[in-house]
Order: structure tokens, then C-alpha cells, then sequence
């Protein structure tokens, strides 16, 4: 379907009629308020809901707070009933209640250059998974060799640990680079500083929208239809402080610091013609995991690196959602399976995202063979981690008969690390 918003007519554009993502946002001394991306403008669902054109149900208001939270917490039906709404308001030959009220139009429509984006939902919980083979199978043998690379419970359980919502950040905020102990090679007492490791990792974030109760597992077809949306995840990572903490309890400080989302949450229903099933599995499932369909999605995803001064930036990787091992509903359905509560605004991160290719590895820990092999960008330079400075940008699409549903960019730039002077 076409809109009557021109710019989401554009073939290379990530926000056609098809996608309309949500997020939250503000222009100029306005309070942020939700809104939905549509070509190059943003649609104020606050404002449709306001003049009675759009509505979420129980006769109150929730585009107007600011966060997506209690949109999500309504449920699939009202969230299918909003993007019908939305779709027949803004498709050419619509209801034209937006397009002809010239005033309406300036009101609910902003240009996305004059806004500013923030953080899309508030997050309840951050959980980051360890699901892509590739990726584990890279990492374990860097460590332990190809013979032990991967843990023996790999293969059976979607691996995970319970990371730090507090300090999950909207796209485009700069991340300082941390401070922690680490043990040099040969050294055989800790040191404390700034890492000299500092990574990304490449993923994609799941959002719950509707919870499940405490004690109560969820079978992942019921753990799918509790998923609102997708976003682009970047789980940023000291390398060399976790290698010295992992043991035996895992990542903390390593990856507590910061991780950055992009500012859209695309929708389950967009992204439904580019379902995909998980890979044939080398080891049978047991009952509880096993898919009842297609549950991963064909998105295609790039990795951008620019340094401070360069004039463009360099794409690193480019690999593929549908490589991973677990998809998010079976993670969320092995998240609940022994009683946890699950929330609306919970977070599931996938995990770092390789393909099996040296092009398509998800983070500098792979791309450099943990430094041994460094990675030469288009300006001569070259990198094994993160210098300061360093803009790393994520971006992902979902492309197929000229229908492209984009998740917009998520990005971020290494700040120094905060020292005081007397450590």
C-alpha cells in the first residue's frame, strides 16, 4: 500500500506504510510523548488520540506518558487494532481525516529532523542471551579450542544471564569507556583503569509486552504472542574486565556499564511475512523448547565503524537474524519456565549475531581474532577494540519483493573513561 505521506513511498527508505514503527519523542520544550515513524515524518499518536481518531481501549488515554509501557500492556488485540487505525489514516485512499484538516496534519505530523529521540519504554528488566552458534563457537575457540569451543549445555539451553536495565540508553547517547580491574597477560596481580579492550556486540532486542505470572511458565508459542516488538541492541562489552570476573558466576562490571537500543520498536506484524525457522538442531530439544513454527525473522544487519575525524564510516560486518541457534520466543519461554515473572517493558537481548563468514562476525572480539588479527578500516587505520572517539553505528532491514520494513540506526560514540586523579 501506498501513503499519502510521500517519503514512505521511497523503496530505499526503512519506514513505509508497512512498518510503522513506535517510539517516543519530543520537539523543541515539548514533553516526550509516543509516536510512530512513517517515511521521514513522525506521527503524535498523542494528538490522534486526543482528538478521538485513535484509540487503545478501556477509555484511557496512553500515548501521552511518554513511554510505551502501557500501549504494550494492553495486549496483541489492541496492539493490532492501533496499526489497522493507523494504516487506514495514513494509506492513500484512507480515511482522510488527517490529510484533509490542514491544521490537524501540522499538529500530528513533525518532521524527524526537528525531533529528538529518547528512550522508547521503560525497562523492567535486561536479560542478555548467548544464542548464535557462530558467535560461541568463535569465542569458545579462541579460549578453549574448536575441540571444547562450545559449553556441553550449548546445544539444549538458550544460555543467558540477568544483566543491568538501569543502564539500558536510547541510540545516540556516548558511552564512557569503563573502569574495572583486569589482569594483564603475564601479570600476576589485577591492575585497575580504563579497559583497553572495549567491544560492541551486534544484536537484536526483544520487548515483552504482555506479562505471564509469577509460578506460571508460558510454552513459546505462548512466549511469541507475549513479544511486542523488536529493537536494534548493541551490548557493549570490556573484554578485558570480564575475562578477569567471569569466573564463576559471569559478565558483571564487563558488560554493566552501558547497552544501547535504536529508538524504534518494530512490531511483530510488520516483521510477519519475514519469518524464518531455526536451523536443524544437533541435539533434540526437549519438549518445552520446541517451535510450533517459524520464529526467527530474515533481517538483515550491518555494522558501521567511523573514527573521530574520519569522513564516513566503515562497515565491519554484515550478517543475518536468521543465524541464530534460539529464536527470542524460546528464550522468553526458557526465561519463565522455572517461575519467573516476566514483565511488560522486560528486554531480551539475542546475543551476539554472527554468520559463518569472517565478514559476518558480530563483534571486534571475532572480526580481530581477540586482537591477534586486527581489522583495517577504509581510512588505513586499523582496530582490534574501541578507541575513544569511535562512532559505532547498527543498522538492520528486512527486505523481500520491494517491501523493506528498516529498524532505523542505533549508535553510539566512546567517551573517555571518568578517572579521578588520585587513582
Amino acid at each position: 500500500m501506498r501513503s499519502w505521506v510521500e517519503s514512505a513511498n521511497d523503496p530505499q527508505g526503512d519506514f513505509p506504510l508497512a512498518n510503522l514503527p513506535y517510539g517516543v519523542f519530543s520537539r523543541e520544550a515539548d514533553e516526550p510523548r509516543c509516536g510512530a515513524a512513517i517515511g521521514d515524518m513522525i506521527v503524535d499518536l498523542a494528538v490522534l488520540e486526543g482528538v478521538g481518531l485513535l484509540a487503545a481501549g478501556a477509555g484511557a488515554p496512553v500515548f501521552a506518558s511518554g513511554r510505551l509501557n502501557p500501549f504494550m500492556a494492553r495486549g496483541p488485540a489492541v496492539w493490532n487494532s492501533v496499526r489497522g487505525r493507523l494504516t487506514e489514516l495514513l494509506a492513500e485512499g484512507g480515511d482522510r481525516a488527517v490529510r484533509d484538516n490542514r491544521d490537524l496534519r501540522a499538529r500530528a505530523l513533525s518532521p524527524m529532523t526537528a525531533c529528538r529521540m529518547h528512550l522508547p519504554f521503560e525497562v523492567s528488566g535486561f536479560t542478555d542471551f548467548y544464542s548464535s552458534r557462530h558467535h560461541a563457537f568463535n569465542v569458545g575457540s579462541m579460549f578453549r579450542g574448536p575441540e571444547n569451543a562450545l559449553p556441553p549445555n550449548w546445544l539444549s539451553i538458550p544460555i543467558a544471564y540477568n544483566g543491568r536495565a538501569s543502564t539500558v540508553v536510547v541510540s545516540g547517547t556516548g558511552i564512557h569507556r569503563p573502569l574495572g580491574q583486569m589482569k594483564p597477560h603475564g601479570s600476576d596481580e589485577p591492575v585497575f583503569g580504563p579497559s583497553r579492550r572495549l567491544d560492541f556486540e551486534l544484536e537484536l532486542g526483544a520487548v515483552v509486552g504482555v506479562p505471564n505470572r509469577m509460578g506460571q511458565p508460558v510454552t513459546v508459542a505462548e512466549a511469541d504472542s507475549m513479544i511486542f516488538g523488536y529493537v536494534l541492541l548493541n551490548d557493549w562489552s570490556a573484554r578485558d574486565i570480564q575475562a578477569w570476573e567471569y569466573q564463576p558466576l559471569g559478565p558483571f562490571q564487563a558488560k554493566a556499564f552501558a547497552t544501547s537500543i535504536g529508538p524504534w520498536v518494530v512490531t511483530k506484524a510488520a516483521l510477519e511475512p519475514f519469518r524464518v525457522p531455526t536451523p536443524p538442531r544437533e541435539r533434540p530439544l526437549l519438549p518445552y523448547l520446541r517451535e510450533p513454527g517459524p520464529m526467527l525473522y530474515d533481517i538483515r544487519l550491518e555494522v558501521l565503524l567511523q573514527p573521530a575525524g574520519a569522513p564516513a564510516a566503515t562497515t565491519i560486518s554484515r550478517t543475518n537474524y536468521r543465524e541464530m541457534y534460539f529464536s527470542a520466543a524460546q528464550q522468553l519461554c526458557h526465561h519463565a519456565v522455572g517461575g519467573c515473572l516476566m514483565r511488560t517493558g522486560d528486554l531480551l537481548g539475542s546475543g551476539t549475531i554472527s554468520g559463518p563468514t569472517r565478514d559476518s562476525r558480530g563483534s571486534l572480539l571475532e572480526l580481530s581474532w581477540g586482537g591477534r588479527e586486527p581489522l583495517r578500516l577504509d581510512t588505513g587505520e586499523t582496530r582490534s577494540f574501541l578507541e575513544d572517539g569511535d562512532t559505532v553505528t547498527l543498522v538492520g532491514r528486512a527486505q523481500a519483493d520491494g517491501c523493506r520494513i528498516g529498524f532505523g540506526e542505533c549508535t553510539g560514540t566512546i567517551l573517555p573513561a571518568v578517572v579521578e586523579p588520585d587513582w
